[in-house]
């Protein structure tokens, strides 16, 4: 019996539905996800100011991707759609990560079957708990795998490297700062520079707020942020050990003149008056994400 012409096997056409999906997703830039002490921290870079790679779901549920911007936001509003009616269906506590990924999982899975082309996105949905035990992390693939992350996840762009940098540099327990810092640098190419402050999507899900605890970090408040552990940052957060003969405050004081504008903060320290780090203007900087 003869093939139709344009006859392709099963096997071929979705391994050509994954290269597909696969390519455009590593056409866009990383996201990272990971623990930290008090929550879950989400850092993705960000050159738009109107689209979200980073967003809330619900109460204490957050929603990262990568990939096609108009197919993720699709999934993303889903998503709130299914919370929202099981929530008030039942009750707020119903509503779970766990739940959430299966939703996604399956509608994932249908399409990468049934249409011809899959969705080329990569999705991560976390969510926090009382106790950092509690906390959950699930990336989902184009073809609606699920995997259950323990620590952090990274996905989209060069996703392999960023997360042996992070495996590398990860430990439990870590303070917000260390956490972002941790982050930026599994994101940066070595020997390459990180992006400024305002192309960065950075927002937690904070065990420690009140109701709702998915919170971005704009503007002053990440600047202050990344003073604590970024370049002279990391001087002003752990004083220099003075020279021995050194009269009280001048070895704090030169270590970071070294660093420029934080010598001004060192020598502030030695007359007994803390200055605050360097901030940026505050405003509306509520920075969106790429559509990929």
């Amino acid at each position: 019996m003869s093939m139709p012409f344009g006859y392709a096997s099963p096997e071929q056409i979705m391994r050509d539905k994954a290269d597909y999906a696969r390519k455009g997703i590593a056409r866009g830039r990383s996201v990272v996800v990971l623990q930290y002490e008090d929550g879950i921290l989400f850092v993705a870079p960000n050159p738009s100011r109107a689209l979200h790679k980073i967003s809330e779901i619900y109460d204490r549920i957050g929603f990262a991707a990568v990939g096609r911007y108009n197919e993720f936001e699709e999934l993303r509003l889903g998503g709130i759609r299914y919370a929202d009616i099981n929530g008030y269906t039942y009750d707020r506590s119903d509503v779970t990560g766990r739940g959430l990924a299966n939703l996604y999982a399956s509608n994932l899975g249908r399409i990468f079957t049934e249409s011809i082309k899959s969705l080329e996105v990569e999705v991560v949905v976390a969510e926090v708990g009382d106790t950092p035990d509690g906390d959950a992390i699930y990336r989902l693939t184009f073809d609606g795998s699920v995997f259950d992350e323990h620590g952090f996840a990274a996905m989209g762009g060069q996703a392999d490297a960023v997360a042996t940098r992070l495996k590398e540099r990860y430990r439990e327990g870590m303070p917000l700062a260390d956490a972002l810092e941790v982050a930026l640098t599994a994101l940066t190419e070595p020997g390459g520079e990180r992006p400024p402050v305002a192309q960065l999507e950075v927002a937690v899900l904070d065990r420690n707020r009140e109701h709702r605890k998915f919170l971005r970090l704009t503007g002053a408040r990440l600047e202050r942020l990344l003073s604590q552990v970024s370049g002279g940052g990391a001087a002003a957060q752990e004083p220099a050990e003075e020279p021995p003969g050194a009269a009280p405050g001048e070895g704090a004081s030169g270590a970071a003149g070294a660093s420029g504008a934080a010598g001004a903060s060192g020598a502030a320290g030695a007359s007994g008056q803390a200055t605050p780090p360097p901030t940026g203007p505050e405003g509306d900087i509520d920075d969106g994400s790429s559509p990929l």
